[in-house]
């Protein structure tokens, strides 16, 4: 326990502001030390380091700031490196974790969705960064073919190399907007069994653009920002509403938390079939 084995560095006040956990990406640690900490960062990132696998310690100085999703991070011990290879749902996943956008945490509601892919399913990922979604349901399901759109030009390198590193052969990366892919591929007729949408924290809902090329019995899987009080009812409604809009119809399957990112305030899926 980092507290514990920091008890003999920092005061009683210092181990109060302390955070209770770090994420880990790879072999970089990533934590996020309150201003009045950061005299001890260096002192705190060497006791991370002492964990076998972590070879960087990073502090986070600044949010996840607009549609690319980046934040801004210091090293604070270690190798002067934000380049790593992470492991998860049997995947090797490249990234640097100063450019793109990459959470640790949605490890397994990756690895639900996956489960949920049938035997031959045409599968879109929007929003797909360096292929998280992407890479664990072309190595945990029998989906035929994968296309994964990303707008972050940081994210082509990386999604190009982990589709060679993980020797995937029905995953089709496309450096665009959704807003502009989706047009081109509802004009060549191509349309999906299953939609994934990890979208950024947005006003826009970007559905419109998932029901252009959504087949009659497509599962949506859509990503949304709200507090306690607004679980399932906004949720749900902004869906229906999006899908009226749209002219399509759809029966909400399921509305679940699958994390927090700020005190009552959750990252929300809603699975959706369009009827």
């Amino acid at each position: 326990m980092l507290k514990q084995a920091l008890k003999r560095k920092l005061t009683k006040k210092e181990l109060l502001l302390l955070p209770r956990a770090f994420d880990v990406i790879g072999n970089i640690a990533i934590i996020n030390l309150p201003r009045e900490l950061r005299k001890k960062e260096k002192t705190i990132g060497q006791e991370i380091l002492k964990l076998k696998h972590i070879k960087t310690v990073v502090n986070k100085i600044g949010q996840i700031k607009g549609k690319l999703r980046k934040s801004s991070y210091k090293i604070i011990a270690g190798e002067k490196t934000f380049e790593t290879i992470h492991k998860e749902n049997n995947c090797r996943i490249k990234l640097d974790i100063s450019k793109v956008y990459f959470s640790s945490r949605l490890a397994s509601d990756r690895l639900e969705i996956a489960k949920q892919v049938k035997k031959n399913e045409k599968v879109l990922v929007m929003f797909a960064g360096v292929l998280p979604y992407a890479l664990v349901i072309a190595k945990n399901s029998k989906a035929r073919e994968i296309y994964a759109i990303e707008i972050n030009k940081s994210a082509v390198k990386y999604a190009n190399e982990n589709i060679k590193l993980n020797k995937l052969s029905n995953v089709t990366f496309i450096h665009g907007d959704v807003k502009k892919i989706c047009p081109q591929l509802k004009r060549k007729a191509i349309k999906f069994d299953r939609i994934v949408m990890p979208r950024p924290q947005l006003k826009e809902t970007f559905l419109k653009y998932a029901f252009t090329v959504a087949k009659k019995g497509c599962v949506i899987h859509f990503h949304d920002f709200l507090r306690q009080e607004e679980i399932p009812v906004v949720a749900t409604g902004k869906v229906k509403q999006e899908a009226y809009k749209a002219k399509r119809k759809v029966e909400i399957l399921k509305c679940k938390k699958i994390g927090e990112i700020a005190p009552y305030k959750y990252r929300i899926r809603t699975d959706l079939i369009v009827k």
